[in-house]
């Protein structure tokens, strides 16, 4: 059992960024996501880049996943905004009541952008996406992610990209009622039967009491300092492995993360 720092993969989007810090070195090409992943983990962990909107999508839940796409786990998500410029926005459900007729017209018309419920973002802002839930990023938003273990994703409106639609599947799936954001349990800032995210400001040095039945994810953010004696920075992922002897931490000076587990 050990404290371990997972290695990132990045991906290009032509929605994505070239400017990547301090997280990450600055790209020559537009980097839009960073994965963290390690094997049999039924989590993922995601730093994304946006210099334009990404597609209206929805993601079904487990059953329907399993059901239609092979055996599939569904996908729920969250976002933590880490830098928003000052007109940045995400999209989650409707203003009003929909019908899926409606949903289908909009989404071929191009109407359904102004149906959206575009909600302003700043750093320091998080939003649980549950299956279901009709979504989009806008431009000019830097933020973690932490999501299923899956790739399930229907769009219904893509801004005439050269992407395939998923209509029928989006109809399927999506909630057409409006969108009501309901306040994470205290301790945390996102929580499901799925994964719980809490967010923390440590300083200082303190031993770490690892947990013995669960695997646990520190997202860094901010700050420099120590795990068990391995330097960490911002921008990058260490896994926790259930049953780890307890360690010393030792921030240099404030270090803002985010800690991740299962349960």
């Amino acid at each position: 059992m050990a404290v371990k720092k997972l290695e990132p993969s990045f991906h290009s989007k032509v929605w994505g960024a070239t400017a990547l810090q301090p997280w990450f070195p600055d790209s020559t090409e537009k980097t839009g996501e960073v994965w963290y992943h390690f094997a049999g983990s039924p989590l993922l962990v995601k730093f994304l880049f946006t210099t334009e909107k990404l597609s209206v999508q929805v993601h079904p839940d487990d059953a329907y996943a399993g059901a239609h796409e092979n055996g599939s786990l569904g996908k729920t998500e969250m976002w933590y905004i880490l830098r928003a410029t000052p007109d940045a926005k995400i999209a989650l459900g409707f203003k009003q009541e929909m019908t899926p007729e409606k949903l289908r017209e909009s989404a071929q018309s191009g109407e359904i952008m102004e149906l959206l419920n575009w909600i302003p973002a700043h750093a320091g802002d998080t939003f649980f996406v549950a299956p279901g839930t009709v979504h989009a990023l806008g431009e000019g938003l830097a933020l973690v992610e932490v999501q299923q273990f899956s790739d399930v994703t229907y769009r219904l409106y893509d801004y005439g990209r050269d992407r395939p639609l998923h209509l029928d599947q989006s109809m399927d799936v999506s909630h057409c009622g409006v969108y009501e954001q309901k306040p994470a349990p205290v301790g945390t800032i996102a929580s499901c039967d799925l994964f719980k995210v809490e967010k923390h400001n440590w300083h200082g040095s303190f031993t770490y009491a690892a947990r013995k039945s669960r695997f646990e994810l520190l997202i860094v953010l901010e700050g420099t300092g120590t795990f068990a004696g391995a330097r960490y920075q911002p921008g990058e992922c260490w896994l926790i492995e259930a049953g780890t002897a307890n360690f010393r931490v030792v921030a240099d000076g404030d270090t803002k993360l985010l800690r991740a587990y299962v349960g």
